[in-house]
């Protein structure tokens, strides 16, 4: 049995320690550690509460705790592992256990939440909502209440064509549009219809994959780099690509024009399907969204979108921009009934729409989420200038390009911090071949495998993500150090 995960006790914030003595505070909280350890009061695979409550309880500085923690790690004490807090390490030293009510296991929560994926909770228009829900509830026709349409209902597919055509240039009328749970649903309906194999960009969410792995479709990665996916990898063979044109994800580059030509020109040529993920195209800060590459061509790009973070993941509705030929089959792939979005939702979403509800929020997250990068822009100015923040000013995340091999020791330094934050290496896809420079359909760039942090500066509240900017500086690698010079040669006899 794993002890770390399965038989270790949990305890919360709750820890009290007696600093006997008088001296260096934090020499005086590892001696007090030990003891217990030793003692068998902190018994091995006893997650210890986060270091921001101890110092709390304390009256301790939390970078004392912080630095005790570590050095207690350093010594085999204690072991740290990300996403699973810091644990009395399991220990060869036998020792007389304590015997204490057993409490129910919890999930590890990291201090702050740096992961990307989703925006504040706090934020949802929750009097904007319940206004549309009550409006669509009166309006509602009868029947709103019966069977489903697999479609979705015809009031949101027609707020959404007028919306997507006006914000995101796409050419749809509404019985172009068929309604979803989310981008993920949309993927797994094309999977099944379309069939494989897909080329995919070699960075991407490792969930996407496996669920087109899952229905059967294989994806060979396509290089990606400042201008986006190198399209010019196609082939015959490829049934469909998957592209995030709007805002790469995670490397933050938009699809250069050129490319975004090659790509329709290779549908077109093959009979292949561009399947455009329109992943944060609506939040971008240095200018107005590019439009969506569905509107040059409808015929052969289906454009996937939803709600996911303009408004909640937990809304669950998503939409996919079809050409012709491939309504019937993905509707017929959803079954005779709708079974995956609510009826009234989708009413009160229209209603959203319509009354202008959308826009204002969606102004509302752009304008929160441009001042969340800025303040991490600032902060790694200030305190880490040696690292550097790629992709273009959009959507709900930043990349960090770290110095060469810090990646990992990164990670494992904000799991210390108490934060969670993810690699670049996480999103890459298992079969992307070595960096290389290639001729492209634009101008060619070296491929993207530098050392990063994905940083989602969207989840945190307001009043605590000053305290996660903090965190995220401490866990940062130095400045490399400069290669030592090379010896001067033999003098000449």
């Amino acid at each position: 049995m794993n002890s770390w995960v399965n038989s270790a006790e949990i305890l919360g914030s709750d820890l009290p320690l007696e600093l006997s003595g008088t001296g260096n505070r934090r020499a005086l909280l590892m001696d007090a550690l030990r003891e217990a350890v030793r003692s068998g009061r902190l018994a091995p695979g006893t997650r210890l509460p986060p270091y921001r409550s101890l110092a709390a309880d304390l009256g301790l500085a939390r970078n004392t705790v912080a630095d005790a923690y570590a050095e207690l790690v350093a010594e085999g004490w204690l072991a740290a592992r990300q996403g699973s807090g810091t644990r009395v390490a399991e220990r060869a030293v036998p020792v007389t256990p304590v015997h204490r009510p057993r409490t129910p296991e919890r999930a590890a929560r990291p201090v702050h939440d740096l992961v990307q994926g989703q925006p504040d909770p706090s934020v949802f228009p929750r009097t904007a909502w319940l206004a549309s829900a009550r409006r669509a509830l009166a309006a509602a026709p009868d029947d709103a209440f019966g069977p489903g349409d697999p479609h979705g209902r015809p009031e949101l597919r027609r707020a959404l064509a007028g919306y997507l055509a006006r914000v995101r240039g796409v050419r749809a009328a509404p019985e172009r549009i068929v309604l979803c749970s989310g981008a993920a649903h949309g993927l797994r309906l094309l999977a099944e219809v379309v069939g494989g194999p897909w080329a995919a960009e070699e960075y991407g969410l490792p969930f996407h994959r496996a669920l087109l792995a899952s229905h059967g479709v294989g994806t060979r990665p396509l290089g990606v780099d400042a201008d986006g996916a190198r399209v010019d990898g196609l082939t015959r063979h490829d049934r469909a690509v998957l592209l995030t044109p709007a805002h790469q994800f995670p490397t933050g580059g938009p699809l250069h024009p050129v490319r975004r030509a090659a790509v329709v020109d290779w549908a077109r040529a093959t009979g292949g399907l561009v399947v455009e993920d329109d992943y944060d195209g609506e939040f971008r800060y240095d200018r107005q969204p590019v439009g969506a590459v569905q509107g040059l061509d409808p015929e052969h790009v289906a454009l996937v979108g939803s709600v996911s973070k303009s408004l909640s993941p937990t809304l669950r509705i998503g939409w996919m921009v079809l050409p012709q030929r491939l309504v019937a089959p993905v509707v017929a792939a959803k079954g005779e009934r709708e079974q995956f979005s609510s009826a009234t939702e989708q009413l009160t979403l229209a209603d959203f729409v319509e009354s202008g509800a959308y826009d204002r929020q969606v102004r509302r997250m752009r304008q929160r989420h441009r001042r969340r990068r800025d303040q991490l822009v600032a902060a790694l100015e200030r305190r880490a200038p040696h690292i550097r923040v790629t992709g273009i000013a959009a959507g709900l995340h930043a990349v960090l390009e770290l110095p060469p091999g810090t990646e990992r020791s990164a990670v494992r330094a904000a799991a210390w911090q108490g934060l969670a934050v993810e690699g670049l290496a996480d999103y890459r896809h298992p079969g992307a071949e070595h960096p290389s420079r290639s001729a492209g359909t634009a101008a060619a760039s070296p491929v993207l495998h530098h050392d990063g942090l994905v940083v989602g500066y969207a989840t945190p509240a307001e009043s605590a993500y000053p305290e996660a900017l903090d965190a995220l500086c401490r866990s940062l690698p130095p400045v490399s150090p400069p290669a030592p010079a090379s010896p001067p040669p033999p003098a000449t006899p």
